[in-house]
């Protein structure tokens, strides 16, 4: 075929040619190989923790920049509360838990984890995951059976539509926080076992659910939800409890999921719901009993950054506040960003694959770590580059990433669209 690695993108190479599965395919080789420059903004190496002003790795050298791109909203990261919870637990417990939840693997530290979430959400029971992706896979997988029907959002993430496959049951989207779509959707598997799965924050646009709405249309058709709340959690709400709170609805959701890999600052996710529902989970959701459990040091610091974003509400509001002044100002330069009105912030380009990671390069140049999305994460006409606002963040660290963007992305977006 003729070959042009610009006009490809992984989607293209998923299926492989070869007879053998080990062999990735001659065209998957070269086009890796002709598209290395702009794969390097990928998998860069940091050289410190993941905090506003940090280095990383170009070709050797340590350059410092702005960090956009860590998920570390609140700050928890470098609290001087989570590292001592961390390196007490590591003393006391040592590295590792050496042992799935079901064997051996269960502390005390984990037990009090559980409760301390399930008291804070107000929920029956919750269950731990060693990890964000496998256990939204695992919830799913465990929850759904084949025949049932599993109805996402299309915007869900790759962990809960992998999730969904992986139960057998039948997958079906709805358009996305398009009350109407799910309506349809659900009207036409009446009859049926069917659980709705959507979002606190959507990953990569960061709008938020439209949850009275989508509420209205599960409660008509007598099913539950399941709610994502991965970007939601101790970032929205008075209280932190996410997207569920910030709405008035905690009590209409049936289970909540999150994870600790964004605002709690750690690894790992979580479910809490009824204790019926988790009781049945802890025996078919297999990511949970078929890994090992969380290292008590992770445990530990979720714990103290639990206890720090309860007791310190002001990080809320400095996220949000940090969020809103970065959306504005860049409103202000002309950049489109969706429809976000949270933290995640899409700084979206448009088609021009080749622009995004020439951006990426001049930005990061400059000093400002900002990771480019392609697709198929996102549509071929919305590539972007996600920006991660924290509390971290100062206005100084905002104004100066609006400055540098002001400076190579505008440019090139005008003479793009001249030269159309």
């Amino acid at each position: 075929m003729t070959f042009d690695a610009s006009h490809f993108s992984v989607a293209d190479f998923l299926i492989g040619d070869e007879h053998d599965p080990l062999d990735p395919g001659v065209d998957f080789t070269r086009w890796r190989a002709e598209t290395r420059w702009a794969s390097s903004l990928y998998e860069r190496s940091l050289l410190g923790g993941p905090v506003p002003r940090t280095e990383v790795d170009v070709n050797g050298t340590a350059r410092r920049v702005l960090n956009f791109t860590s998920y570390n909203y609140l700050g928890l990261a470098k609290h001087p509360e989570t590292i001592a919870a961390a390196q007490q637990a590591l003393a006391d417990y040592g590295t590792g838990a050496c042992g799935s939840p079901l064997l051996s693997g269960m502390t005390d530290l984990h037990r009090a984890l559980e409760h301390a979430l399930s008291a804070f959400l107000g929920r029956g029971s919750t269950l731990l995951f060693n990890s964000g992706f496998g256990g939204a896979l695992g919830s799913l997988s465990g929850l759904l059976r084949k025949g049932d029907i599993a109805v996402l959002d299309s915007r869900s993430h790759l962990s809960l539509v992998d999730g969904a496959r992986l139960s057998q049951a039948q997958l079906r989207m709805f358009s996305h926080n398009d009350a109407v779509s799910l309506d349809d959707v659900l009207m036409r598997g009446k009859g049926q076992r069917q659980l709705v799965v959507i979002e606190g924050i959507y990953s990569m646009d960061g709008d938020m659910a439209n949850l009275p709405a989508l509420l209205e249309v599960t409660e008509a058709h007598g099913v539950g939800i399941l709610i994502d709340e991965a970007h939601s959690i101790l970032a929205c709400g008075a209280h932190g409890r996410g997207a569920v709170e910030h709405f008035g609805v905690e009590h209409r959701v049936a289970l909540q999921y999150g994870t600790f890999s964004k605002a709690f600052a750690a690894v790992g996710g979580f479910i809490s719901g009824a204790a019926e529902t988790l009781d049945y989970l802890r025996l078919y959701a297999n990511p949970y009993g078929f890994s090992c459990a969380l290292p008590p040091s992770v445990v530990a610091s979720v714990l103290a950054g639990l206890a720090v974003a309860t007791r310190d509400t002001s990080l809320r509001t400095t996220l949000s506040d940090n969020a809103a002044y970065f959306r504005a100002g860049l409103h202000r330069l002309g950049i489109d960003t969706g429809e976000s009105t949270t933290q995640v912030v899409p700084i979206i380009i448009g088609s021009d694959r080749a622009l995004l990671y020439e951006l990426g390069h001049t930005m990061l140049a400059r000093g400002l770590f900002l990771a480019p999305v392609d697709y198929p994460s996102v549509p071929e006409d919305q590539v972007r580059f996600r920006a991660s606002v924290t509390a971290a963040h100062t206005r100084a660290d905002l104004d100066e990433a609006l400055s540098i963007i002001e400076d190579t992305v505008i440019p090139r977006l005008r003479e793009v669209t001249c030269a159309a």
